[in-house]
């Protein structure tokens, strides 16, 4: 569970269910979610109900990890990244009202095994980031990422692939 000394800076909620060896840094905010084996999670991270983190990933400081949001194993979550799930977001609904989760739809997203999201980036809802992918730094990414590429920009394009998925390397 958690080797650090941080529990009273920590709000880890009773419906989380926590792998083996996980590590929680200080001013962290978990909910709902499913965190797998030998995970490293950084401080300043926010993981909400229904999300998914996978086995041997590590996820930076000041990273959002939304609803709807499933990591693979061994996926890296540079520092800030941001994950979006709602596509058209709303304070209030048609009467006026704040929205309440009747008033919208969670649009799930899934970053495949072994990929890595550099810092700074923003991840639309309903993409998928391939196996093996990179995602630069600061990047936009508003649609599906191949597997093995190599994705930088606002929006995020192809700029090159890694090699490994066609390698084998997996």
């Amino acid at each position: 569970m958690n080797t650090n000394n941080n529990q009273l800076f920590q709000r880890i909620a009773p419906d989380v269910k926590l792998g083996q060896r996980v590590r929680i840094f200080a001013f962290t905010n978990l909910y709902g979610c499913e965190v797998g084996d030998d995970v490293k999670i950084g401080a300043f991270v926010e993981i909400q109900k229904g999300a998914s983190i996978g086995h041997r990933c590590k996820i930076s400081s000041h990273s959002f990890l939304c609803e709807g949001v499933t990591l693979e194993d061994e996926v890296f979550i540079g520092h800030g990244v941001t994950f979006i799930n709602d596509r058209f977001p709303r304070a209030t609904n048609e009467e006026g009202q704040l929205q309440t989760e009747s008033d919208w739809s969670c649009v799930p997203t899934v970053v495949k095994r072994g990929a890595s999201i550099g810092s700074g980036a923003t991840i639309l809802c309903g993409v998928t980031i391939g196996e093996r992918a990179i995602v630069g730094a600061g990047s936009v990414v508003t649609k599906n990422v191949p597997d093995g590429a190599i994705v930088a920009g606002n929006p995020a394009r192809v700029l090159r692939r890694t090699g490994m998925v066609a390698a084998g390397v997996s």
